[in-house]
């Protein structure tokens, strides 16, 4: 059953770049709706692939400010390309599980082309709205894996064997099914939301003292 989740309580937008962000962020959810609608498989497959670059971005970014600095990181690198990686891994997981089209594969290549570059570029201009963006982003994946699992429960979706990989990343029972997975991936989600708004909410309030 999906009811025993509570649905985490919206962040609020308090400042101009949180609004800003938000819109950001819902603009590509009217797109991703559209373009998929339910075919939650193929939607995961394209927005991992999106979702694994900001990690690996900032990650990248912070290093390098590290090195400049001469100061200790505080941890951020690693947690931002642990963030990448595990997004990677939903990314395999899901590829199993949808096996997109020739022409999905080339929206992939473009999303993710096109989103490294403006990522890349935002980061370098506010790190602080580029966490927060992903942070609304992460609570828009939240809720959209628990429609997927809405749809497994009242069989809309199949609730497929899991595939071999997420069994070993995940160290799943060896027969998990595609449930099992969409709830892991979803309290993955839940904590890169969360890691995400505290890099924001840490960088507004650097901002402000």
């Amino acid at each position: 059953m999906t009811e025993d989740y509570q649905h985490p309580p919206h962040h609020e937008t308090r400042y101009f770049t949180d609004k800003l962000a938000y819109r950001i962020v819902k603009f590509m959810r009217f797109f991703a709706d559209v373009f998929f609608a339910g075919r939650y498989g193929h939607r995961a497959v394209v927005l991992e692939t999106v979702a694994a670059v900001p990690g690996m971005v900032g990650g990248a970014l912070q290093h390098l400010r590290s090195l400049r600095k001469m100061k200790d990181d505080d941890g951020w690198i690693k947690t931002l390309l642990d963030e990448a990686e595990n997004e990677r891994m939903h990314l395999l997981t899901f590829i199993q599980i949808a096996r997109p089209s020739l022409f999905e594969r080339v929206i992939i290549i473009i999303a993710q082309g096109v989103f490294y570059n403006l990522f890349f570029l935002l980061y370098l201009c506010s790190s602080r709205v580029a966490h927060r963006i992903v942070g609304y982003l992460e609570e828009e994946a939240v809720y959209s894996y628990t429609e997927y699992l809405e749809g497994v429960d009242n069989g809309k979706y199949e609730n497929v064997p899991a595939p071999q990989i997420a069994i070993d990343y995940w160290q799943l029972p060896a027969d998990a099914r595609l449930r099992d997975v969409i709830l892991v991936v979803r309290d993955d989600e839940a904590k890169h939301r969360d890691v995400n708004h505290d890099f924001a909410n840490q960088l507004q309030e650097k901002a402000h003292s």
